[in-house]
């Protein structure tokens, strides 16, 4: 029995389905605190048998290092009874004998979206804003994993928001993530018109992230998904000011191949991701038994 569990800011997602991300059956419900979260999700697992491997998907930060104590542990965030959550401990005391792999959302969403592509990113923008680096064939970590949407982007002309990041202010976060886009405007994102001068600033500042990610790690494609770009033409106006910005200095950026693009697979990106994260078997670094790590 393969398990999947992806995390948002505002909705969790369990399913069970295939090693290539297939969903057999996914149940979706709001995300509250971390406790309660994942009763709800160990509960629907329960009644469809006892998973043998499970892949977590979740929101950051996390701590994703398998050599801290804190591994599979929510880290420092402003979302209420999350902070210090163990995930893997959880997760163990209901299934100790499963094998357990924790990645971020946007990894995972990354995974998935790849398609046999080695080098690709996966932004989202919703509650937060983050992305997913996959880079040579592997998911980007460091000391912690990437936290794209905490750096400071060159502020628009005459944009003097003071951004809504209770850790930043005006990082990339503060300035273009949902909630930002409601303190902005008065409204959220999905009623702004699609002439609205919002999506003009937020276009410019997500075309100076895909530029920072083409100058490090050189994408060959750059998907961003998340309620924010459903706008209409979002990709369109990201990816015109990416090639004027770029002034043909990026090979990856081929005139005849979309460069930023819309997910795939949609809402389902995170939670097909968890699934083949799940069954990542090609070695022991890849998975850990949950039940060596109670107590």
């Amino acid at each position: 029995m393969i398990a999947g569990i992806e995390m948002g800011g505002t909705k969790t997602v369990v399913a069970v389905g295939e090693p290539d991300g297939i969903l057999h059956e996914e149940y979706r419900y709001p995300t509250t605190h971390g406790p309660e979260t994942f009763a709800r999700a160990i509960e629907w697992l329960k009644e469809r048998g006892t998973p043998d491997a499970i892949g977590v998907a979740a929101f950051g930060p996390v701590s994703v290092n398998r050599k801290r104590a804190d591994y599979g542990s929510m880290l420092a965030t402003p979302k209420p009874g999350w902070a210090g959550f163990s995930i893997i401990r959880a997760l163990g005391a209901a299934f100790p004998d499963a094998l357990v792999t924790i990645e971020t959302d946007v990894n995972a969403a990354a995974l998935a979206e790849a398609d046999g592509s080695d080098d690709l990113v996966y932004i989202t923008i919703g509650t937060g804003l983050g992305g997913g680096i996959l880079s040579g064939g592997r998911l980007v970590h460091g000391a912690l994993h990437p936290e794209f949407g905490h750096w400071f982007p060159r502020r628009a002309a005459g944009d003097a928001f003071a951004g809504v990041c209770p850790f930043h202010g005006d990082c990339l976060e503060g300035l273009a993530s949902g909630p930002a886009l409601a303190k902005r405007w008065g409204m959220e994102a999905k009623d702004l018109p699609p002439d609205h001068q919002a999506w003009e600033i937020e276009s410019d500042y997500l075309a100076q992230s895909v530029m920072c990610l083409l100058a490090t790690v050189n994408p060959s494609r750059v998907v961003i998904g998340g309620g924010v770009s459903q706008a209409e033409g979002f990709h369109a106006r990201v990816e015109s000011k990416v090639r004027e910005r770029a002034n043909g200095y990026f090979p990856a950026l081929d005139e005849n191949t979309p460069f930023v693009v819309p997910p795939k697979y949609g809402q389902q990106a995170g939670i097909r991701g968890a699934l083949i994260l799940a069954t990542l078997l090609a070695s022991p670094a890849s998975q850990v038994s949950l039940s060596s790590l109670r107590g």
